[in-house]
């Protein structure tokens, strides 16, 4: 149940066109993916994301505002500086475009409501972690923690009842819907950190391996907070199933039996947060109206 699901009226009780909502959602999409690239490439090497404005990381010469156009400078420019005609990498436009993409799929699902704020910048720290932990194995606190702190803050000033009608209509049933929600947060935070923390010391001590970073632990608590239990849930299958077919595939393709610790989890735990923002409430109902009575 989602109690903040409604339209902001424009005037005239009349909507912003959905055309016109959707193409200024998607360019903005594409503004934001311009400046994920530079958290993607900063932040590991811990750089200030403000300071110095974008720049050729090969010559250091300052990028143009015509040059910096995303998607349209990347072609432009043919993937080369305009300075030293060092290659750029295809990166660039690949998350720009990808956030435009998925920021426009956000306004389909969510329309002009208040959740899409909350959801839009969901989506952004998702695509800069991939992107991190793809490159340089690392999903940086930097985006993790403060990521968990709003995704709290979301819960409280928008409630989410989704998969908690054991709380609303048992022991919290006389508590404000805030209070309920936040109480799903959190639940959604153990069941999302808290189950992979949990799986990676058993396999630990099982095996002597390390299976799960803490850096995946303390991204799935920021996705539980956010999307809840059921959702995280959906998530945590949806990383495991995409993980398994890439890692049966990369060891087909280098002929390799062994290849632990080389994919990074948070890649494919991203992907599974991304489905169930968009459709797993749809992907959980199917699920349980078809095999759970």
């Amino acid at each position: 149940m989602l109690l903040w699901q409604f339209p902001i009226q424009l005037g005239d009780d009349s909507l912003l066109p959905v055309t016109l909502g959707l193409a200024l959602v998607t360019i903005f999409g594409a503004v934001i993916g311009s400046f994920l690239n530079v958290v993607i490439h900063r932040v590991p090497r811990e750089e200030s994301v403000v300071f110095p404005n974008s720049r050729c990381p090969a010559c250091g010469a300052a990028i143009k505002f015509h040059d910096n156009i995303p998607i349209f400078g990347y072609l432009a420019l043919r993937g080369r500086c305009r300075n030293c005609r060092a290659p750029i990498s295809a990166r660039y436009p690949a998350v720009e475009a990808l956030t435009a993409v998925l920021f426009g799929l956000t306004f389909v699902r969510d329309g002009l409501t208040l959740p899409l704020i909350p959801d839009l910048v969901f989506v952004a720290a998702i695509i800069a972690l991939v992107f991190i932990d793809a490159e340089h194995m690392i999903l940086p606190n930097v985006i993790t923690y403060p990521g968990l702190a709003l995704a709290l803050l979301a819960r409280v000033l928008l409630p989410n009842l989704y998969g908690l009608s054991f709380l609303s209509e048992g022991s919290l049933a006389n508590w404000p819907a805030w209070t309920v929600s936040l109480c799903g947060a959190l639940i959604g935070a153990i069941v999302g950190g808290g189950s992979l923390w949990l799986v990676g010391q058993l396999w630990e001590k099982l095996r002597g391996v390390e299976a799960m970073g803490l850096g995946d632990v303390k991204m799935m608590f920021m996705v539980g907070a956010y999307l809840g239990w059921p959702l995280t849930l959906l998530t945590i299958f949806v990383g495991v199933l995409l993980g398994s077919f890439a890692g049966v595939g990369l060891m087909a393709w280098r002929r390799e039996p062994d290849m632990q610790m080389m994919l990074p989890f948070g890649i494919f735990l991203g992907l599974g947060s991304i489905v169930s923002l968009l459709a797993g409430m749809h992907i959980v109902n199917w699920y349980v109206s078809h095999y759970i009575t």
